[in-house]
């Protein structure tokens, strides 16, 4: 047996190593009724998501779930509940087996949400963004002028294969009466695996398809937006082209104020758009992934989705361009205003130097003749000086009178005075220089 040994775990290795698995679609065999329900949440309202459905729970005497569960996957008796957790959303799946009858000729099937509680199902937290009726039936005995006319708009019909031929899907993409968007699968012979992962794709297909276009209210209120600014940028570069030198702060201040709107807008809408940019992929990917074919004389997902939503999805990436392209001609202005300022601020600059040192020429000359005022001053006093101190030492035998004394000693001392200012002077300089 070999010899046991442990290593040294990455903290989030577990948590990464079953992200593979989360949300996994789950084994389905027709007759049923789905109920899918999407509820735009934030933080607060997703945590108040999982409260709702650990409620659910308690009430039916099931473990409840942690506060770090994502999805849960419950049978509750009369229905069956798929709860997920998104980053912005919370979807809330309910299945319910279906008669083969169900669709009879002359009433719609029923709901799955019959079977949910209805007071606790209206106190869902958040607000709906999605709520689709999808029925599965196991055959193709049901005619899709049956379906036209029971359950969903003909003149909106929308119609494929799917799964590489092997079950067909409608759907008209209307919200009916009932406050539900309506699809119906025929399943014909596919497995419950294989059934699973196609219902797990389209009802992504329509999660994905609203959380792409919350783009669009964004990018149409940007516009305006961005119309008012590039009107104001393009007034501010014919005034900057004109302007003289005591116009120049005030245009610089209405330029950095118009960065700072457009900087603020852009923060405000670039995580949505960004977002939506994703969920438009996501949306492309799985309609790929149901692999369709043409119905004879009918408008395939594919083609239904690319014209009707090609619109939204290039309007939201234009208004991410056109900010884009703002913001660069914004901060292009502002760095050839602001070059254009401190150059002038250099040639000012410039010329108060040139003062300067012609201050500093000027004081350099009245220092010069202030240091010769200074040796001859110093000078005088100290001559003077040395004339007492002849007349004095005359008593004491000196030799020379005090004139002649003071003579002498007017070079000597004026050579010395002048050595000692021009060696201070000099270090002072040093000192500073």
């Amino acid at each position: 047996m070999p010899t046991p040994f442990h290593l040294a775990q990455h903290p989030h290795r577990a948590m990464l190593h079953n992200e593979i698995h989360a949300r996994p679609p789950e084994a389905m065999a027709a007759p049923l009724a789905i109920a899918h329900i999407v509820m735009l949440a934030d933080a607060a309202g997703r945590e108040a998501s999982r409260a709702h459905v650990a409620a659910l729970l308690r009430d039916h005497h099931m473990a409840l779930p942690d506060a770090h569960t994502t999805h849960l996957r419950m049978d509750l008796g009369g229905f069956r509940l798929r709860w997920e957790l998104h980053t912005e959303f919370v979807s809330w799946t309910f299945m319910v087996p279906t008669p083969a009858d169900a669709f009879g000729e002359q009433r719609e099937p029923t709901s799955a949400v019959e079977a949910v509680p209805h007071e606790w199902l209206g106190a869902l937290p958040g607000h709906c963004l999605c709520s689709l009726n999808l029925w599965v039936l196991p055959t193709h005995s049901f005619g899709s002028g049956s379906l036209v006319k029971h359950v969903l708009h003909e003149d909106t019909l929308v119609a494929s294969t799917v799964a590489d031929g092997h079950g067909e899907v409608y759907t008209d993409f209307a919200i009916h009466a009932d406050g539900f968007s309506r699809m119906v699968l025929l399943a014909g012979g596919m497995t419950p695996r294989r059934l699973g992962r196609l219902v797990q794709r389209l009802l992504e297909i329509e999660t994905y398809r609203m959380a792409a276009l919350l783009g669009l209210p964004a990018a149409r209120e940007a516009a305006s937006v961005l119309a008012f600014a590039e009107r104001e940028l393009a007034e501010l570069a014919d005034a900057i082209r004109t302007a003289n030198r005591d116009a120049e702060p005030v245009l610089l201040d209405r330029l950095t104020r118009l960065a700072g709107q457009v900087e603020s807008q852009y923060a405000a809408t670039h995580s949505r758009f960004s977002a939506s940019s994703a969920y438009f992929e996501l949306l492309d990917r799985r309609i790929e992934d149901i692999a369709e074919s043409r119905l004879a004389g009918m408008q395939t997902i594919r083609e239904f989705m690319d014209r009707r939503l090609t619109p939204a999805r290039s309007t939201c990436e234009w208004a991410t361009r056109r900010q884009d392209a703002l913001s660069q001609r914004v901060s292009r202005m502002s760095n050839l205003l602001r070059t254009r300022v401190e150059i002038e601020q250099q040639q000012s600059s410039q010329a108060l130097l040139t003062t300067m040192n012609h201050r500093q020429d000027l004081q350099l000359k009245m220092q010069s003749t202030v240091e010769g005022l200074s040796v001859a001053a110093i000078t005088y006093y100290i001559v003077g000086l040395v004339s007492y101190l002849a007349k004095g030492a005359q008593k004491l035998g000196w030799p020379l009178s005090a004139e002649t004394t003071a003579a002498i000693a007017i070079p000597v001392v004026a050579l010395g005075v002048w050595w000692s200012l021009r060696r201070l002077h000099h270090r002072v300089f040093r000192k500073h220089g």
